[in-house]
């Protein structure tokens, strides 16, 4: 894949509260082979019975993910585009591994229409049985996280190897000034890469899950995360003001759709 992807963007999702001691959040790095496909591999674990339910908040990052329990691998699901955060509640006892596909990888691999997924996880039989099945399959409750990350790193590079894939140059040029950019532009005049309005929004649509607009916005949101504000800064700096935020009520209006929560809890 045109290697823009990994180099100009990071898609950050929250890390587990330092005030839960009972729930580890960890990622790792996929094989050199598919980093520009694949931007980690994560596992989301209860090391106890928690007293309460958990609801695992998942921020908006432009990216689509496959995701199982691996205790029962056969509940196997995709997840596509988010428009704004969402929270699950995902009980008092979870083992959850994922494979978090960088933005366009997925549709690039499989063929599948982004914007079929937009919004909401279903079930991966659906989408993909083959890879579907072959998580039931292949992936047993009792192997580790590292051996089960090493198996998906496998199954990958064999799809990479098995396609023909094909790029569209435009549609990644746009890509990578939307990420150059930081989101920040008008993407109806600043993208001259020689497409029309209505093939922008339709290649986006399909690589993406959603238009060229609402996808700058998610990587404007992403950006700030990655700078790791805290809450003095925010007020001193004014980062918002940057990457085109006119007034802190606006920003903070944004960032919460995206997070769920004000960046002053965000940052906290």
């Amino acid at each position: 894949m045109y290697p823009v992807i990994r180099k100009y963007y990071k898609p950050i999702q929250p890390s587990v509260s330092d005030t839960d001691n009972d729930i580890n959040y960890q990622e790792i790095q996929p094989s050199k082979d598919i980093e520009n496909f694949i931007y980690c591999f994560w596992q989301l674990k209860s090391q106890q019975p928690l007293l309460k339910d958990y609801n695992y908040r998942v921020v908006s990052d432009g990216c689509i993910d496959i995701f199982f329990d691996h205790k029962q691998p056969a509940e196997n699901f995709v997840m596509g585009f988010c428009r704004k955060f969402v929270q699950f509640p995902i009980g008092k006892e979870f083992d959850y591994i994922g494979v978090r596909f960088l933005p366009s990888a997925f549709p690039h691999l499989f063929g599948v229409d982004a914007k079929t997924l937009s919004n909401q996880s279903q079930e991966l039989y659906k989408v993909l049985p083959d890879f579907s099945n072959w998580i039931t399959s292949e992936i047993k409750p009792m192997d580790s996280f590292e051996n089960i990350t090493r198996r998906l790193n496998e199954r990958i590079i064999g799809i990479i190897n098995f396609q023909d894939i094909h790029y569209d140059h435009r549609f990644l040029d746009s890509l990578k000034q939307i990420f150059q950019r930081h989101g920040y532009l008008d993407t109806e005049k600043d993208l001259n890469t020689g497409l029309s309005s209505r093939q922008l929004r339709r290649i986006f649509n399909f690589y993406i899950g959603t238009t060229a607009k609402s996808f700058s916005n998610v990587v404007r949101f992403q950006h700030i995360l990655n700078a790791k504000p805290s809450i003095q800064s925010l007020k001193e700096n004014k980062l918002y003001f940057d990457v085109g935020f006119f007034d802190q009520a606006h920003f903070i209006k944004n960032f919460k759709t995206f997070y769920g929560v004000t960046p002053s809890e965000a940052f906290r």
